[in-house]
């Protein structure tokens, strides 16, 4: 049976603690079982009616709950190297040796990525187990927190540390502030301008006709490409391959490769000779969804074998450099973003103890960073590295 944490009553006096941490998602909760092994006095406070709400949410339900491929250049912030100090110390087998000291069956979806095989619900029961004896307050938003000498006061609680664990604005559904930027601010942080990422790209002239179709696709980004599925929409494209370009700086544009490992004007030559009455859209079809060769090629109905080598040639560079300049994309909503890109200025926390370099005792964890990992469990692998730190620490 797990025991959980009692919940505090919101009826108290001036309470004494060693630690408030401000936000009960993953990243709290994982600085919270670690500070109750060592015995520190908690209160975590959070703004909704219960804890993890994202952890629950991720990985459509069933946590994607770490990734063997996490490393440094898999996170996007103004300072990459910050993260390399956490996720050192606590590394993917770390996690996943967690997992199975409280015997939860993880499933190796795709290569390296682990997911819950009986859903989200028993890693966060797992989180809370390991808060035992840490007082919880929930629906309390934590407004302001002040500083008295030594000490940190936030709503009627008096701790020498605090840890900032609000995580960003995005997947406002499940009850997001930006409460951590505006108490970072209060102690004088800078904030790195929040956009959404991990999201879908909408962009003018996208072809709505296509919407609904997916393939196999590689974006390119100047010298950085990604390659995974895509999906195209109404308003431009989504699927993990957009999600994954969506963490850059796309202002220069992107290229996309419908047809990768194909040399398509080659092929197109090579099917002029043997595949003469087929039409170029029926050749382009055999590497991609006939919609999506039927919109390159359009209303041309000419057999391949009619059509000149320049032709062939410009429909080979629509269909593997698809141009989309940069100042038609648009990030879209943060509403239906997985993460932020942007937040606390990671050049102003300690990447050894996530303690703040400006005043001391306060520290900062998970997505409340400018910190944006990569699709497929890097996130909340940070948040896992980050809280544990911070809780080691505070």
């Amino acid at each position: 049976m797990v025991v959980r944490p009692r919940q505090l009553s919101l009826q108290m006096e001036l309470s004494r603690y060693d630690v408030i941490i401000i936000g009960a998602g993953a990243a709290g909760l994982s600085a919270a079982g670690v500070l109750a092994r060592r015995n520190k006095r908690v209160v975590v406070f959070d703004m909704g009616a219960q804890p993890g709400r994202k952890v629950l949410a991720s990985g459509g339900g069933r946590c994607n709950i770490t990734n063997l491929a996490v490393k440094y250049d898999r996170y996007f912030s103004e300072n990459p190297d910050f993260v390399r100090g956490a996720i050192s110390r606590v590394s993917p087998y770390d996690i996943i040796n967690w997992a199975d000291s409280h015997d939860i069956a993880l499933v190796e979806k795709n290569a390296g990525q682990y997911f819950c095989a009986d859903g989200a619900d028993v890693v966060l029961d797992a989180l809370m187990h390991d808060a035992h004896g840490v007082d919880f307050v929930y629906n309390m938003a934590v407004d302001c927190v002040r500083k008295d000498g030594d000490d940190f006061i936030v709503n009627g609680c008096v701790a020498r540390s605090v840890i900032v664990a609000t995580g960003g604005t995005s997947f406002g559904a499940l009850g997001v502030s930006d409460a951590g930027h505006k108490i970072a601010r209060a102690f004088g942080h800078r904030i790195v301008p929040v956009r959404p990422a991990l999201c879908a790209l909408a962009f003018d002239g996208a072809p709505t006709e296509l919407a609904g179709v997916s393939l196999d696709a590689i974006i390119t980004i100047e010298k950085r490409s990604v390659r995974d599925s895509l999906l195209f929409t109404h308003f431009g494209i989504g699927g993990p391959a957009a999600y994954r370009a969506s963490l850059y700086d796309l202002s220069c544009g992107i290229s996309i490769n419908l047809v990768p490992d194909v040399d398509v004007f080659a092929e197109l030559r090579n099917a002029k000779k043997i595949q003469g009455r087929k039409t170029v859209a029926g050749v382009l079809g055999q590497w991609m969804p006939a919609r999506v060769a039927k919109w390159i090629v359009g209303a041309d109905a000419r057999n391949i074998a009619d059509v000149r080598d320049a032709e062939l040639e410009t429909i080979a560079r629509q269909t593997s450099c698809l141009q989309v300049a940069g100042n038609k994309i648009k990030y879209h909503s943060m509403a239906g973003a997985e993460v932020v890109r942007g937040g606390v200025d990671t050049n102003q926390v300690s990447s050894k103890t996530m303690e703040s370099r400006i005043c001391p005792g306060l520290y900062f964890v998970g997505e409340v960073l400018d910190v944006a990992g990569d699709l497929g469990g890097f996130n909340l692998h940070w948040a896992w590295a980050s809280g544990r730190v911070a809780g080691e620490n505070a």
